[in-house]
């Protein structure tokens, strides 16, 4: 599905023309002087709360260098782990423009991307830091083609959190959970968790959800086995896990046996439900810190079910483009296929760029967050 070389270009898309050669490489724009020298960008130029990203009008466009194209976004990405590189939690080199999660057409490539099919105009979606701002700089690699049929927001919803999710539902288990085994996914009301809970299903598994109140509505629509609501914490992005004994009442459901895996995007305040909700040789899976990181816990506690633990990051289950566009062409089909519902929850101006992380962290989100720009 996903491969610039087979597929047909449409008759309406912009015509490249070739800029004068520069040092032995010849790049193709849009049009002479389509690409301006500055653009709009939400930058981070020292860590703190969301008022530290700020939208500036003349950061410096990127240059286009062998291998890469020029991306002109029309949608980028919110996601959880941009907050904690604004946070300073996870340390990134200083000024830098947020977002890792962009979605838009083609607006220059090298011969290098051209002799891969890539033309200008192409609709594309990708992940590399530097989303949040109207032109990025992507390795030619790092490209998805957006298929007919998926518009380019919900194509680049499915970038990170639909790739997470993928890669959680399908890999980071190691196949210690088979079809037909239990799965609790927590938090399944928030973005990349009502992605995982509609895959796992696809795959087989019986799924447990946590979700607020709040979100009962989006989440009963997800397909879950068993639905488990909880209390709100007012002003934040996840429940309150103390309102319902969770573990008793995932053990009521499993018949006594547990779940054969957990993913837990929660963090501090799950940790303890989800190590005691495993089954015999179940794995926990830790992904995101949305109520803090997880503290540190001695290893000998995995020792009353000799479960196992795993803390995975996306870059490691994309580790190469065959990687990458497997898990892309197996998320997109599904969408085309009508087996998968994305929930786009809103979308901001980058002009309200700290608007829109505050949005996140407040917990108010159905789905997925874009900036439009």
């Amino acid at each position: 599905m996903l491969s610039f070389l087979s597929r047909h270009v449409s008759a309406n898309v912009t015509k490249a023309v070739v800029s004068p050669s520069c040092g032995g490489v010849s790049f193709r724009f849009m049009s002479a002087g389509s690409i301006p020298s500055t653009m709009r960008a939400a930058v981070v130029r020292e860590t703190g709360d969301a008022s530290v990203l700020k939208m500036e009008s003349d950061f410096p466009t990127p240059d286009l260098k062998p291998g890469q194209v020029i991306v002109k976004n029309q949608y980028a990405g919110i996601n959880f782990i941009d907050t904690y590189h604004r946070k300073g939690l996870y340390a990134r080199d200083l000024p830098f423009i947020g977002g890792q999660e962009g979605g838009g057409t083609v607006a220059a490539v090298s011969d290098e991307a051209a002799a891969q099919g890539i033309q200008v105009g192409d609709r594309v979606a990708y992940s590399v830091f530097g989303s949040y701002a109207e032109y990025t700089a992507v390795p030619a690699a790092k490209l998805l083609p957006v298929p007919e049929g998926v518009s380019l927001d919900v194509a680049t919803s499915c970038v990170v959190q639909g790739l997470t999710a993928h890669y959680l539902v399908t890999s980071a288990h190691a196949d210690l959970i088979k079809e037909g085994e239990w799965c609790l996914i927590h938090g399944v009301g928030g973005g990349t968790c009502q992605w995982a809970a509609q895959m796992a299903k696809i795959r087989g598994y019986k799924v447990i959800g946590t979700c607020s109140k709040g979100k009962e509505d989006i989440c009963k629509k997800l397909g879950c086995d068993e639905l488990i609501s909880l209390d709100e914490v007012p002003g934040t992005a996840y429940e309150d896990y103390e309102s319902m004994d969770i573990v008793a009442r995932v053990m009521e459901v499993t018949g006594g046996k547990g779940c054969k895996a957990v993913i837990d995007g929660i963090g501090k305040s799950t940790v303890d439900i989800s190590i005691n909700s495993l089954a015999h040789r179940g794995i926990f899976i830790s992904f995101g810190n949305a109520s803090g990181a997880v503290p540190a816990f001695p290893v000998l506690r995995l020792i009353g079910k000799s479960a196992y633990v795993t803390r995975p990051k996306l870059l490691d289950y994309t580790t190469d483009r065959e990687e990458l566009v497997w898990r892309a062409n197996e998320v997109f089909g599904w969408l085309l296929e009508g087996k998968l519902q994305v929930s786009v929850d809103t979308t901001f101006p980058l002009e309200q760029a700290a608007d829109g992380h505050l949005y996140l962290e407040a917990g108010k989100s159905k789905g997925k967050v874009l900036y439009e720009i």
